[in-house]
C-alpha cells in the first residue's frame, strides 16, 4: 500500500522507523487518511516476521502529534464513510493491536506470548490522540526541548479521550493523576510526565529518536504492565477500595460544582475511570468507546468545537481583513499610561518582539510601570515557565518615558488612560502633534464611541478603538472598533492583534460596543435582584450553577463598584437626556456614595474580605437591602441572569453591532466568561430552539419588563438554520 501520511524506513537491524507526516497540516492530526493508513501499517507490522520492532517519530519539526483533526470531529455521524465513533474505534483497536502484537490478552497474562517492542520519540507537543498513541507504545522517550507538552485536552471539546488514553494513563499514573489531567485538560512538561510515569526517559532536544531506537534494539519482546499477571493500578483500585470510594465521592462533588453539571463529559470521564478500575483493559476500552459515542450525540461538543476551535481559528485566520487593503507593519508601539492596563499592553507587545515606549506623565510613574512588568516576568522565571533570556529580551524592548516628543517615530500609539471622555480627549489633542503622519492612534476604551473621541484627532481616518480586557496578558479577546478608520488602518490593527496572539473581533462603533452592551445589563440585573430583597447568595449560586466563572456580585466587586459608578456618571454626562436607565442606578449610588463600599480594592463592596478568612457576603448588606420573606427559586433567578445576557447578545447580532454569530459567541466566552459548555449565547439560543426561547423571554417580559423582549431579533440567530 502506498502511504500518504506515513514514511516507513527499515534499517539493517530490522527495526522500522515510522515517520508520521500528515500532508497540508502544520501539525500531525488523526484524520481519516492517517487512521486508515496507520491501521493498515499495524496489521502489516504485527504479521511481518522480518520486522523485529518499531520506532514511531514525527515527520514535523514543531510537534509530535496534536490529536484529532477538528474537521473529523465536526463530521460526527455525517462523514463520507463510517461515522466518527467507528473511526475512533478503529484507531483504538489498532493501538491495542500495536501494544499486544495482535495477541489475545489472556495469552499475554499467562506469559505465552509477547509483542514486538515499539518505542515512541516525542519531540514537541503530544496532545489528545497523539498522547494516546504514545501511551500505547511500550517505551516512551520525550525530549526536554522548548515547546514540549503532553496532555489529554478532550474535555475542552466537550469530549473524552476515545482511543484508550484515559485507561492507559490511569494504569501508569494512578486514578488521581488520570482524573486531574483528563478533567482539567492541561498540558504537563516532559519532566512532570517522567514523574507521573507517562514517559520512561527524558533526553535533550533532538535526541529522542536515537534513544527510542536504542531501547528497541536492546529488547526483543515487550509486554505492557497491564497485560502482565499480578498487575495493579498504582494507588489502589476496585469498587470496594476505600481510597477509590472516597476519591470518587469527593471528586464527583467537586467537579459537578460551578456549572459542570451541564458538561456531560465530566460525568462520562469519571464514569469511565470508575469502570476502568473494575474491568480489564479491553472491557474498559469498550466502555470508553460507548461513552464517546454518547457524547458525540450531545449538542455540547458540537457547540464547543464550533466556537472555541473552528470559530477562533477563523477569526485569527484573517477572515476579517478588509479586501485589498495595503498592509502596514507595526514594529514600534507607544503606550500611554503605565498603569495596570497600559503595562499589560506594553508587556504583550514586547513579548511579541515589538519595541515599546511606555509613557506616563512623570518619569518615575513610567519606570514604576516597567518595574511591575519585570517583576511579573521574574515570577514566571522563578516558577520555571519562562526562560531568563526571554525576560532580559522583553525588558530591553520596553523604554519608560515621560517626553511626548519621543513618540515621533512610533508606528502605533495605544492610549490606555482613565475611562473618561474628557481625559481621553485631552490626551489625544496633546499627543497628535508629535506623531508621524502615517502613525495609527488607538484608544483603549470599553464604552466611549470612537467617533466621539476621533473628533479630537487631526487624522480621524488613522484613529480607531482597541478594547483590551484586563488582565491583558491573560485575556485573549480584543475588540477592534474602526470608527472612521480607513481599511489600511483596520488591517494593521488586525495584524497587530494577531502578532500579540490575541483573538480579534471587529464591532460597530456604538456605546459599549459588543461586550459592554451586555455585561452591564447582566450585572445590573443582579443588583436589581439585591434591591428587590433576593438573597445575594442565591444570586451568586444561580450564576455559578449555570457555569459563570464568578458570581455577578463578586465580579462587580472585582471590577470595583466605584468604577462602575464613575462609568455610569460619565455615560449620563455624555448622553444627557438620551440616557436610558438600566434600573440599578439608585443602588449603585447608595453603595458607593452613601455606604462607602467601592469594591474589593477599596476595602469591600457586596463582599467583605477578612485577612485570614475567605471572602463572604457583607453582613450589613441585609440591613440596607432587607430580604423578601418569600424567595424565588434558583431556576427563576438563573433564568433572569441568563436571559439578561442572551437577549442583548441577540439584539447586537440583529443590529449588526457584532458581525456574525461566531464573533458574538467567542467574545462572550473570552470577554466576560459566558459558559464554554454552551458554545456562547447564540449557540445556546440555537440549542434552546426558537419556541422555547420566545416562550421564556415573553414570560420574563410580562413579569419583569421590556428588557427581556426579543420580538424582531430572534430570526438573527436562526438565519441559515
Amino acid at each position: 500500500m502506498e502511504y500518504s501520511t506515513l514514511k516507513i524506513d527499515r534499517d539493517a537491524d530490522r527495526i522500522a522507523t515510522v515517520h508520521i507526516d500528515v500532508p497540508e497540516r502544520s501539525m500531525n492530526v488523526w484524520n481519516r487518511a492517517l487512521i486508515d493508513e496507520f491501521s493498515h501499517w499495524v496489521e502489516r507490522f504485527v504479521a511481518d516476521p522480518d520486522i523485529l520492532g518499531a520506532v514511531i517519530v514525527s515527520g514535523k519539526t514543531n510537534a509530535f502529534h496534536a490529536g484529532a483533526d477538528i474537521d473529523l470531529l465536526l463530521e460526527g455521524d455525517e462523514g463520507p464513510t463510517d461515522p466518527l465513533d467507528k473511526v475512533i474505534a478503529r484507531l483504538s483497536s489498532s493501538l491495542r493491536a500495536l501494544e499486544t502484537g495482535g495477541q489475545h490478552a489472556a495469552d499475554l497474562l499467562r506469559g505465552k506470548s509477547a509483542a514486538k517492542p515499539v518505542a515512541v520519540a516525542i519531540e514537541g507537543l503530544a496532545l489528545g490522540g497523539g498522547l494516546e498513541l504514545a501511551l500505547a507504545c511500550h517505551y516512551r522517550v520525550a525530549s526536554d526541548g522548548p515547546g514540549v507538552g503532553l496532555g489529554l485536552p478532550e474535555i475542552q471539546f466537550g469530549l473524552l479521550p476515545g482511543a484508550g488514553g484515559m485507561q492507559r494513563l490511569m494504569r501508569l499514573s494512578g486514578l488521581k493523576v488520570a482524573a486531574e489531567l483528563c478533567l482539567d485538560g492541561r498540558q504537563i512538561s516532559a519532566q512532570q510526565a517522567l514523574k507521573y510515569g507517562l514517559v520512561n526517559e527524558v533526553v535533550s532536544a533532538g535526541t529522542a529518536g536515537e534513544a527510542a531506537r536504542r531501547w528497541v534494539k536492546a529488547n526483543t519482546q515487550a509486554v505492557q504492565p497491564w497485560d502482565r499477571a499480578g498487575y495493579q493500578i498504582p494507588g489502589g483500585a476496585g469498587a470496594f477500595d476505600t481510597r477509590a470510594v472516597s476519591f470518587f465521592t469527593a471528586e464527583n462533588a467537586k467537579r459537578q460544582a460551578g456549572g459542570n453539571q451541564h458538561q456531560p463529559a465530566v460525568r462520562a470521564i469519571l464514569s469511565c475511570l470508575y469502570q476502568g478500575m473494575v474491568l480489564p483493559l479491553d472491557g474498559a476500552l469498550a466502555f470508553d468507546a460507548k461513552s464517546f459515542k454518547a457524547l458525540m450525540r450531545s449538542e455540547v461538543p458540537r457547540n464547543m468545537i464550533g466556537t472555541l476551535f473552528v470559530g477562533r481559528k477563523r477569526l485569527r485566520s484573517g477572515v476579517q481583513q478588509p479586501d485589498g487593503a495595503p498592509r502596514q507593519a507595526i514594529r514600534t508601539v507607544g503606550v500611554i499610561g503605565a498603569g495596570l492596563m497600559g503595562s499589560g499592553i506594553a508587556l504583550v507587545s514586547a513579548m511579541s518582539g515589538m519595541n515599546v515606549l511606555l509613557l506616563d506623565r512623570e518619569q518615575p510613574l513610567a519606570e514604576r510601570g516597567k518595574e511591575g512588568i519585570v517583576r511579573r516576568l521574574a515570577e514566571r522565571v522563578k516558577r520555571g515557565t519562562l526562560e531568563a533570556a526571554v525576560l532580559d529580551a522583553v525588558s530591553s524592548r520596553i523604554v519608560p518615558i515621560s517626553d511626548l516628543a519621543k513618540f515621533s517615530d512610533v508606528d502605533l500609539v495605544v492610549e490606555a488612560v482613565f475611562e473618561d471622555s474628557k481625559t481621553k480627549a485631552q490626551v489625544i489633542r496633546e499627543v497628535q502633534p508629535h506623531l508621524r503622519h502615517d502613525a495609527i492612534f488607538a484608544t483603549n476604551t470599553s464604552t466611549i464611541p470612537i467617533r466621539q473621541l476621533a473628533a479630537h484627532s487631526a487624522r480621524p481616518k488613522r484613529f480607531l478603538g482597541l478594547h483590551f480586557f484586563s488582565p491583558v496578558d491573560r485575556m485573549s479577546l480584543v475588540e477592534i472598533i474602526p470608527g472612521e478608520a480607513g481599511a489600511d488602518v483596520v488591517s494593521a490593527a488586525l495584524d497587530y492583534v494577531g502578532i500579540i496572539k490575541k483573538t480579534p473581533i471587529v464591532v460597530s462603533d456604538v456605546r459599549g460596543f459588543y461586550t459592554n452592551r451586555i455585561m452591564p445589563v447582566y450585572l445590573a440585573e443582579a443588583m436589581m435582584m439585591v434591591s428587590e430583597g433576593i438573597n445575594p447568595a442565591l444570586i451568586e449560586n444561580a450564576a455559578l450553577q449555570f457555569g459563570m466563572p464568578i458570581g455577578p456580585l463578586a465580579l462587580i466587586d472585582e471590577t470595583a463598584l466605584s468604577l462602575n459608578y464613575q462609568l455610569m456618571e460619565s455615560t449620563r454626562r455624555d448622553l444627557g437626556d438620551a440616557y436610558i436607565p438600566l434600573g440599578h442606578e439608585g443602588m449603585l449610588e447608595k453603595m458607593v456614595r452613601e455606604l462607602g463600599r467601592p469594591g474589593r480594592r477599596g476595602g469591600g463592596g457586596f463582599y467583605e474580605y477578612p485577612e485570614m478568612a475567605p471572602k463572604r457576603i457583607w453582613p450589613a448588606l441585609r440591613e440596607h437591602f432587607p430580604w423578601a420573606p418569600t424567595q424565588p427559586s434558583v431556576e427563576e433567578v438563573q433564568s433572569r441572569l441568563v436571559y439578561s445576557q442572551l437577549v442583548p447578545a441577540l439584539r447586537c447580532l440583529a443590529e449588526c453591532i457584532v458581525r456574525d454569530s461566531e464573533s458574538a459567541d467567542l467574545a462572550a466566552i473570552l470577554g466576560w466568561g459566558f459558559p464554554s459548555w454552551t458554545g456562547g449565547p447564540i449557540s445556546h439560543i440555537r440549542t434552546l430552539g426558537r419556541k422555547r426561547l420566545e416562550a421564556e423571554a415573553n414570560r420574563l417580559t410580562g413579569r419583569y419588563g421590556q428588557r427581556f423582549e426579543v420580538a424582531g431579533a430572534v430570526s438573527a440567530a436562526f438565519v441559515g438554520r
